[in-house]
């Protein structure tokens, strides 16, 4: 139920909010400012608008699954087999989940290379995409994996942890619908905060993934080079978290709000 429920969750949210995380991955991957991103986007025609759907359909409908269905029977498991304290196995649940999670970054990698306009001549849709990673051998697929398991368990542990806790300090619902509010409330607050927080890690994976054959640089090394690239400012390197912000806030609100939802009717 919570694997199918967090499926559910995942589809509708990218249905919904894939262009804005479009605009939001151009200014990641090259520090542009939001109108400059959204005209590039338009001048890609809305033809391309979608392109790249479906790996981020296919992973984040899949991780979604695996980070609720996983996080409950790993809690369970861990519950019934160890004597340790309920936030510390409901931690490790959570990172469990997230390590698992990051098995599915090829997907995340594909979308990447899609949504880059300087891919486009390369290859046109995701089979292609997996198509010329293919050359490089099964590490290049995995290119971008140590910023992907660092924010995988690290936001797992504060989703998990602080969702029950922000729904307490919320109005009591009453009803399905308040209780649907209370959910997006609870969901958007948390996506806003890790999506914040976890912003420059994601600039730095944009980065890497970017990147075909070639040195595997380090996660540090990405790092400062960006950093040095956008002149040491910690503005320049969160642009485009303004509009991942809110975007965030849409996302994780639609997510938990159609999981609880989903879980109180099935």
């Amino acid at each position: 139920k919570h694997y199918l429920c967090g499926y559910c969750a995942a589809f509708t949210n990218i249905a919904v909010t894939f262009p804005i995380q479009k605009v939001l991955f151009r200014q990641q991957l090259y520090g542009l400012k939001t109108k400059d991103a959204v005209h590039q986007l338009q001048k890609d025609g809305i033809r391309n608008l979608y392109r790249g759907i479906l790996p981020p359909l296919m992973q984040k409908t899949t991780t979604l699954a695996l980070m609720f269905g996983l996080y409950e029977d790993f809690s369970s498991l861990l519950h019934s087999h160890t004597s340790a304290p309920e936030l510390l196995t409901r931690s490790m649940a959570a990172v469990l989940a997230g390590t698992t999670e990051a098995l599915l970054t090829p997907f995340e990698r594909v979308q990447t290379l899609l949504q880059d306009y300087k891919h486009h001549e390369k290859f046109t849709n995701t089979y292609q995409a997996f198509k010329v990673l293919k050359v490089y051998g099964i590490r290049e697929y995995y290119r971008g994996l140590v910023p992907i398991l660092l924010r995988n368990g690290s936001s797992n542990i504060l989703f998990f942890g602080l969702r029950g806790p922000i729904k307490q300090c919320l109005p009591e619902a009453t009803s399905y619908s308040a209780h649907l509010v209370n959910d997006f409330i609870c969901g958007g607050l948390l996506g806003a905060m890790l999506g914040s927080l976890f912003f420059p890690m994601n600039v730095v994976k944009a980065r890497m993934q970017s990147q075909i054959g070639g040195e595997f640089q380090s996660f540090s090394k990405v790092f400062v080079t960006i950093w040095l690239e956008r002149d040491k400012k910690l503005m320049h390197l969160f642009r485009g978290a303004h509009l991942n912000y809110h975007r965030s806030v849409l996302s994780w609100g639609i997510i938990n709000a159609t999981y609880e939802f989903l879980l109180k009717l099935l």
